[in-house]
């Protein structure tokens, strides 16, 4: 199999995005342009969509289809039946939103281990703490009140490889978002917890193949993540829905020489939930003027997601967010990562640049990945990840016992 057209259709891709990404920093942003106007789309717990890892966050966010590791479970857990050690765990650590107020953090621990040659399970913990909140009264004067808002996930996942090149996983999750302890009440009634339940499905496809007679390796994979019910924080709160996301990904991977390899990864996701619909008043009540009404069951705003959108197709063509990524290693031992984060204007309007660094010693393995965003104002500059992962198998290998 020749990889030359793969190859080239990598870089034109890569190239035209990070075209895109560069010169969309001087654009003025139209609420109203080709008919439609900022139209964000919201859904509860959006900590689940943040990248919890320095690798894939030094990549552009990008890791459905990169080559399998410890943090797989976020990203596709499909890829699991795919790695290498049978057993491994990670912890990583992302201070987040220091721009805006100091004490929000993202904390993950993950690990998976190998049942046999075909089978892998996994396991995750995200904590996300949002620092401390003080509550006021409608004065803004302080209550005495205050409380330690934090979300959680903790996941289960099962992963098994069907042939050489094809696996499948599925993965369970539990969500809890605490964001006022019950010290919040409106109209007589307390908040509460949010909590809710999900799953996602996974594939991941690999295959070796020749890039200008150098060996490599092409990846493909797909995750629907967050498959659960809304999620409310009051008994008269209306439900939210959670961050249900379709991902597709794929990368390229060449061995230069024994010593070098190069990889690129693309990833395109995209929200299945609806798109908030255009309002208009009639007669004293709100009515849908464009659009689709997004009070609808789980099932129905999944598929409605792909055809809701107020201004049409190419609306819907905004709502899809793409991370471009790359990954140098020397020595499968050291790493220099970089890669580019797009969200359009209308979106979201979240545009960054990402870089870092791994380093693989004889136990565990460092990386660390720092943000550039394209506009300076951007609440998310400056943002560093760090990651620590450990290989058990090298430390048993490396114990007195062992040795003897």
């Amino acid at each position: 199999m020749t990889g030359k057209p793969v190859l080239l259709l990598f870089s034109m891709l890569i190239c035209h995005f990070i075209f895109q990404g560069v010169t969309a920093q001087d654009q003025e942003i139209d609420p109203y342009k080709l008919g439609g106007q900022i139209n964000v789309v919201h859904v509860a717990v959006p900590f689940l969509t943040v990248a919890p890892d320095s690798r894939a966050g030094a990549m552009g966010d990008a890791g459905i289809a990169t080559s399998p590791d410890v943090y797989s479970m976020h990203w596709n857990p499909a890829k699991f039946a795919f790695i290498e050690n049978d057993f491994g765990a990670a912890f990583s650590y992302t201070p987040w939103l220091r721009n805006l107020i100091d004490g929000i953090n993202l904390a993950y621990l993950t690990g998976y281990k190998r049942i046999d040659n075909y089978q892998v399970i996994g396991a995750s913990l995200t904590y996300f703490s949002l620092g401390q909140v003080i509550f006021t009264g409608m004065d803004g004067q302080p209550t005495g009140g205050q409380h330690n808002p934090n979300e959680f996930a903790i996941d289960a996942s099962y992963s098994r490889l069907f042939s050489d090149n094809f696996s499948g996983g599925l993965a369970f999750r539990y969500i809890r978002s605490d964001l006022s302890g019950g010290a919040y009440s409106s109209g007589g009634v307390a908040s509460s917890a949010g909590e809710a339940f999900a799953a996602d499905v996974s594939i991941f496809y690999q295959n070796e193949l020749t890039v200008s007679d150098l060996p490599g390796n092409l990846a493909l994979g797909m995750n629907i993540s967050n498959i659960g019910n809304k999620i409310s924080y009051s008994s008269d709160d209306k439900a939210q829905f959670i961050p249900i996301n379709l991902g597709i990904g794929s990368s390229l991977r060449v061995d230069l020489d024994s010593y070098n390899n190069l990889a690129l990864a693309l990833d395109l996701n995209k929200l299945l939930v609806p798109t908030p619909p255009v309002y208009h008043d009639e007669n004293g009540n709100s009515v849908i003027k464009a659009g689709l009404d997004p009070n609808v069951s789980v099932p129905v705003g999944m598929l409605q997601s792909f055809y809701d959108a107020p201004g049409g197709f190419r609306e819907e063509l905004r709502e899809i967010f793409y991370s471009v990524g790359m990954e140098y290693w020397y020595l499968d031992q050291f790493a220099v990562r970089g890669g580019y984060y797009h969200e359009h204007e209308t979106k979201g309007n979240r545009k960054y640049f990402t870089t870092g660094v791994g380093l693989k010693l004889n136990v565990f393995a460092i990386d660390i990945a720092y943000l550039v965003p394209v506009h300076r104002t951007n609440p998310l500059a400056n943002t560093l990840r760090f990651s620590l992962a450990f290989d058990f198998e090298a430390l048993q290998r490396n114990s007195p016992g062992d040795r003897l």
